[in-house]
This record gives structure tokens, C-alpha cells and sequence, in this order.
């Protein structure tokens, strides 16, 4: 799958890395607003051994329909900025390219213009990408369903530079019915991020917790979604549609009972 990047920041570079070394994917081209390592070739940037023809633009040089007559793609992977949407969107849905972005928060006016674009094409928003986050997110709304009454606390970890409460943090809360005023923060060296949702039953606690020891972890989110948005309808997706159907187990198959089992217990001491 062709595909192109929005955005080069610390995140959108580590997400680079793993489109790069994945066999599913051809990374065409990578689209940020400085000019700095305009046309560099990124394989050659980040030191990885890749045949693929990447390289960088710098947005105010290159309009979206010059970009994608030149270089084509199937996705559109957006880590930039709100504002990100607004170069790109239009030609996208026009062209039926897939659009899946990461960005952490839009404002509703940008939601809509989201919505508005799935009308025709693929457009998949997740605030948080990450497998990890994704599952314990859908396990938690499960286990409230089962104990809607049990006492629910979320806390986040952060680095310490990291003022503002986790955006993850605000949308586990959401899901979950806890006020944002609830949610307890830790700043401390450099973590990266840690989520946990704990459930407080009378007699037990449940605790759900995800870690990301490096941006990757991105990557490989952006990798599961592209993966399992190809031949989905035009529409507008979150993770979790394309999460819930691996919740579906197979059902349990009946044990066979062995014959001497159905025989009553005193006739095995019968001579």
C-alpha cells in the first residue's frame, strides 16, 4: 500500500521508521511545515536500508494536488496538527484516498469537516493510536457494562515537562462516565506515558494498564488500522470499529465425556 505522511515530529519520524521497515507498506512521501531537510531522502535520514522513494516537502511549496498527481497514494497518515487537515482533506476525499489521523484533539468545526469527508472516502480518527490504549478502553466500557456501580479511577504518568492533563486520559475518562476533575496525574523524569483504569469491587480491584516505552508503539497502531480499513466502505471509523471484531471468541465446544465417565460410580466396583 502507498501510502503518505503529515507531520515529522518526534512521533511522526518513529511512525516513519516502522512504515519503512514494513513489507505492507510504501512510504512515498512525508509533507512538514519547515523547510529544513526539504527533499532529503528519508531512508538515507533515518538510517534504515529501504528501497522505498521517500521524501520530504515542505507543505507551502508543494499544493496537495500537485503532491498527489506527482506522487499518488492509497492513505493519507496525519500526525501533525489540527491544522493539518485543512492542506490535505479536500483533494483526499476527492481522489478516494484513505485518511487516518492521530491527532490527539480537534475542535468540533474540524470533526465535522471529518465527518463531512467520510462521505467520500475512508476516514478513521483515533486520538490515540496505540494497541494497548485501544484495548483497555474496549475491555473497560465491557467490564462496566458488567459492574456499572464499581468505583472507576483513572491516572495518567507523564514526563515532567508535561503541564496539561493527558488528552488520553480526558477520552478514557469520557468514555467512562468519570469527571476530567477525577483523573489523577503523576509528572515525574522522562516517562512517556502511562494510563491505568482501576476498578474497585468490595472484595477485589481490577486494574488496566497501558505503558509506552517508545512512539513506535504509533507505528504499529497506524500499521493494525490501515491493515483492517482496506475494502471497508466510505465512512467514518474510530478504532474501536475496527477493534471489536476480535472480541467476538468462538464459542466453547462441548467435551466429549468419555464412556466409563457415564457409567454410574458403584458399578466400577462391581466384579
Amino acid at each position: 500500500m502507498k501510502v503518505g505522511l503529515i507531520g515529522f515530529g518526534r512521533t511522526g519520524r518513529s511512525v516513519a521508521t516502522i512504515l519503512l521497515e514494513s513489507n505492507k507498506t510504501n512510504l512515498q512521501w512525508i509533507i512538514r511545515q519547515s523547510s529544513q531537510l526539504e527533499n532529503r531522502s528519508i531512508p538515507e535520514f533515518l538510517g534504515i536500508d529501504s528501497d522505498n522513494p521517500a521524501l520530504i516537502y515542505r507543505k507551502d511549496d508543494l499544493p496537495p494536488g500537485e503532491l498527489l498527481n506527482r506522487h499518488p497514494v492509497d492513505a493519507i497518515i496525519d500526525f501533525s496538527s489540527e491544522s493539518g487537515l485543512d492542506y490535505y482533506g479536500d483533494e483526499a476525499a476527492k481522489r478516494k484516498i484513505t485518511i487516518v489521523s492521530a491527532i490527539s484533539h480537534y475542535e468540533n468545526i474540524k470533526l465535522k469537516k471529518l465527518e463531512e469527508l467520510a462521505k467520500h472516502t475512508v476516514v478513521m480518527h483515533s486520538p490515540n493510536i496505540t494497541l494497548g490504549i485501544n484495548f483497555i478502553m474496549i475491555a473497560a466500557k465491557i467490564l462496566k457494562n458488567i459492574a456499572p456501580h464499581t468505583d472507576i479511577i483513572i491516572s495518567e504518568e507523564h514526563f515532567k515537562a508535561k503541564t496539561e492533563i493527558s488528552g488520553t486520559a480526558k477520552i478514557l475518562a469520557r468514555e467512562l462516565d468519570v469527571p476530567d476533575e477525577d483523573i489523577k496525574a503523576v509528572r515525574a523524569g522522562g516517562i512517556t506515558g502511562v494510563h491505568e483504569i482501576l476498578f474497585g469491587f468490595p472484595h477485589q480491584t481490577v486494574r488496566l494498564k497501558h505503558e509506552t516505552i517508545a512512539p513506535e508503539a504509533f507505528g504499529n497502531g497506524i500499521l493494525f488500522a490501515i491493515e483492517n480499513l482496506k475494502d471497508k466502505p466510505r465512512g467514518f471509523y474510530r478504532m474501536e470499529d475496527i477493534f471489536i471484531p476480535y472480541f467476538k471468541l468462538q464459542e466453547r465446544k462441548k467435551r466429549k465425556i468419555p464412556e466409563m465417565h457415564r457409567k454410574p460410580w458403584w458399578q466400577f466396583w462391581k466384579n
